[in-house]
């Protein structure tokens, strides 16, 4: 049975109206899922969280978090392949447009890794690989150097916290406001990057969560060059050479001083959402590269 998501009364969405619509249109999504899958729900002191568990049971096991705006949906194109030879647990992050609970405690505290060994202590797992895009590239990050007996392999992908923010994103933001639906699509557009076959930006969901959720209004912290070098494990990181949101070539930079053992894949044509990391991330999780 889906999870009901917990009202805690914080403002995910501009509306109840619009909090059903992208609810149910997740729903579909999950009903056509590409790969059998497991429906979990883990209570969580910041409430109940969603997770999606697909691939052979005795498999090595992945969390998979997903970046701001977006849900586990955003795996589809992935599961596939991962679910062939790892068993991936997909959670909803707390505060997203999933189906796990609204909370949003800060992100500079350490309230995320505690959410994270509830979620991990719920399935079962004392020790994971760890993948994470964008915001869930950051948590996955925060827990690795909290908890890093428990993380056995970290893959980024275009993950928050190390480099910059790019400003000029609140610009076009602003710009292409007055635009109403055909606005919404040329900034996804600009944020995500070219569309292509697959891809996400070619769904109707992201539209509606861009058009029914609030996004986070705090600042992202950003790691020191000591908390990286903290990064032990086997770390793969995939960016894009064109990514307008971050500054893909300073997240290069940093973590090659500071983790030099990191394998980081710069894509010089990809922007914020690379067009296709299925077979990297699975070779790397599988104990290739590193």
């Amino acid at each position: 049975m889906m999870p009901r998501p917990v009202t805690t009364g914080t403002p995910v969405y501009r509306s109840a109206e619009g909090a059903d619509a992208v609810r149910r249109r997740y729903r579909a999504a999950l009903a056509d899922w590409p790969v059998p899958a497991q429906q979990i729900t883990v209570p969580t002191g910041q409430g109940d969280t969603f997770v999606l568990a697909c691939g052979p049971a005795d498999a090595p096991p992945v969390l998979a978090l997903q970046g701001s705006g977006a849900n586990t949906a955003m795996w589809r194109h992935q599961i596939g392949t991962w679910a062939r030879d790892l068993r991936v647990y997909a959670v909803d992050v707390i505060g997203e447009p999933g189906l796990s609970a609204p909370s949003r405690p800060p992100l500079e505290s350490d309230a995320h890794a505690r959410w994270l060994d509830e979620v991990t202590s719920g399935l079962g797992l004392a020790e994971v690989a760890m993948v994470g895009v964008s915001l869930g590239g950051l948590l996955a990050i925060d827990y690795a150097l909290r908890r890093p007996g428990r993380v056995s392999r970290l893959a980024l992908l275009s993950p928050s916290g190390i480099g910059r923010r790019r400003t000029r994103v609140v610009v076009a933001a602003l710009a292409l406001r007055p635009f109403g639906e055909a606005g919404r699509r040329r900034l996804l557009r600009y944020l995500l990057g070219p569309a292509t076959p697959g891809r996400p930006t070619d769904s109707a969901l992201p539209l509606l969560i861009f058009r029914h959720f609030r996004p986070r209004t705090t600042g992202i912290p950003t790691f020191s060059d000591a908390r990286l070098a903290g990064l032990t494990m086997p770390v793969m990181v995939m960016l894009g050479g064109r990514d307008r949101m971050l500054d893909s070539h300073g997240t290069a930079r940093r973590l090659s001083a500071a983790a030099p053992h990191a394998v980081v894949r710069l894509l010089p044509e990809a922007g914020h959402l690379l067009p296709d990391p299925a077979v990297p991330v699975r070779d790397f999780l599988l104990g290739g590269g590193q």
